[in-house]
This record gives C-alpha cells, sequence and structure tokens, in this order.
C-alpha cells in the first residue's frame, strides 16, 4: 500500500520543484525577454523586465544579416545524419556487450565512456588536420560523422542499460522458431525497447544540436550550423546583446519545440524498466 504524503509537505514539494524549474529556465526567458529590447535597453541598469518598449527590429537585421533557413538546414542534417548512423553503429554494439558479452565487456564499455572525459581541444589538432587533408572541413559530410564519433559511446551506454532489462529468453525464443540475427534485433529487440531507442535519438539530436566546439573550429560558412550561426554576433567592436539574443531565440526554438513535445516520449524512455 503506498504511504500517504502529507497535504503540506506535498505543497512545499511542489513550491520547490517550481522553484527549481524558474531557476534553470530564467536564462531562457532573460534571453528571450532581451530579444525583444532595443541595444539601450538590453544594456540598461538596473534592467527592465516587462516594463520596455517591444521590438521586433532585431528579429528582422538577423533576417537581413544571416541566412537564417541554411543554418537551420545544416543543424537540422548534423543532428538527425549523426542519430541515424550513431543508432546503426549502436543498436548492434549494445545488443553485442548486453546478451553476447565477454570478460573484457565492461572493460570496453568503460573505455568508450571514458573517451567523453577528455577535453575536445586535446585532439583539436589531429582532428583539423585529419579534415584538411582529407578534404572535409567545411563539409556537411564530416560534420555528421565526427558528431556520431563524439556522441556514440553516450548511445551505446543508453542502449545498453534499456537492452540489459529486456530478459534473454525472448530473444533465445526468437532464435528457436527461426529469426536469424536481424530479425531479432529489428522485429523483436526494436519494438520492445522502442522507449528506450527514442530517447537515446532525442538525447543524440539535443546534444549533436548544441555542439559548439567542433562546429565553430571544423565550419566557416558553408556547413555553419546555428551555433556558427549565434557565433556571428560577436564582433570586435563588442557584444549586441539585444541582436545576440534574437539570434540565440532562434537558434533554441526548433529544438526547444521538440523538446516539449516529445518530453513524455523522453521520459517514458529514461525510466524504462523490466518487461513483465
Amino acid at each position: 500500500m503506498a504511504r500517504a504524503i502529507p497535504t503540506r509537505r506535498r505543497w512545499l514539494l511542489s513550491l520547490l520543484a517550481w522553484a527549481v524549474g524558474l531557476i534553470i529556465f530564467f536564462p531562457i526567458l532573460w534571453t528571450v525577454l532581451t530579444s525583444f529590447k532595443t541595444e539601450g535597453e538590453a544594456i540598461a541598469a538596473p534592467p527592465h523586465i516587462l516594463f520596455f518598449h517591444w521590438t521586433l527590429e532585431n528579429y528582422a537585421e538577423v533576417q537581413q544579416r544571416s541566412n537564417y533557413i541554411e543554418h537551420v538546414t545544416n543543424s537540422v542534417v548534423i543532428a538527425l545524419g549523426s542519430t541515424l548512423l550513431a543508432l546503426l553503429i549502436g543498436v548492434p554494439a549494445a545488443w553485442a556487450a548486453a546478451f553476447a558479452p565477454t570478460r573484457r565487456t565492461k572493460d570496453l564499455l568503460m573505455w568508450m565512456l571514458s573517451t567523453k572525459m577528455m577535453p575536445p581541444v586535446g585532439v583539436l589538432v589531429p582532428i583539423y588536420l585529419l579534415f584538411r587533408d582529407w578534404g572535409l572541413l567545411d563539409t556537411l559530410t564530416g560534420l555528421t560523422v565526427l558528431m556520431m564519433l563524439v556522441n556514440l559511446p553516450i548511445v551505446v551506454w543508453m542502449l545498453y542499460t534499456y537492452f540489459r532489462e529486456i530478459p534473454a529468453d525472448i530473444l533465445e525464443a526468437a532464435r528457436m522458431d527461426g529469426a536469424r540475427l536481424f530479425n531479432e534485433i529489428v522485429h523483436v529487440l526494436a519494438p520492445m525497447a522502442a522507449p528506450g531507442i527514442a530517447s537515446t535519438m532525442l538525447l543524440n539530436i539535443i546534444l549533436a544540436w548544441n555542439e559548439a566546439f567542433w562546429t565553430l573550429n571544423l565550419t566557416a560558412a558553408k556547413a555553419a550550423p546555428l551555433s556558427a550561426f549565434i557565433a556571428s554576433y560577436s564582433s570586435p567592436e563588442g557584444l549586441f546583446w539585444a541582436k545576440l539574443s534574437a539570434a540565440s531565440t532562434m537558434a533554441i526554438a526548433p529544438i526547444l519545440i521538440l523538446g516539449w513535445f516529445s518530453q513524455r516520449q523522453l521520459v517514458r524512455g529514461l525510466t524504462f524498466g523490466a518487461v513483465k
């Protein structure tokens, strides 16, 4: 029987959760509000929170100065392309780690995860030279493959934890019925782990969308995603806060909308439990 929670405690916990949520969301809210201010009001002290002259001129100037659609397209191609490639490699790799482990499987998984702990700048020079020599600088192909490699350890680890929750007896029954490896993964394992795969895919899209270090160092104009679009509003003359906020709002809007509509699926996947 579930333990009843006192009403007062429930209200306190709810208020605490709302307070933490507002603290986390406040930088985004401030960025959106600043995007509707003039440059003078954006740097005013004390700051004007709601009572200021609302204007859309920053968005108009951003549209005139930059090709927003091209940057969005590059971000979509990089995020979706790297996610699909990561899943094509990560699903079989996670299956092998979960259902055909060896003595070194856990060591291998830990080694893969340890690559995420290394500062990216530590391998910037060799990767830059490889991209230069192979003609991958400022190309969507190069960035897509790189984002796949960067996020692949997270994909494999997440899929591995989800697959571990699926009883191996179900897969053995499929093999006894004549299912080959491909059919076992596609028609048995994938549908059962669909929430986990979906949450992994969404997380990988978000990580690839928000990546700034590699996109700023390996692109110039042709394959520049939205992170480079935002950075272009930092100039030697100083930061134009209102225009920078408008560019940032336009860059984060698509991924915020995606996260809002997929939050139920994301939470379901992150809390994916054993199959009964």
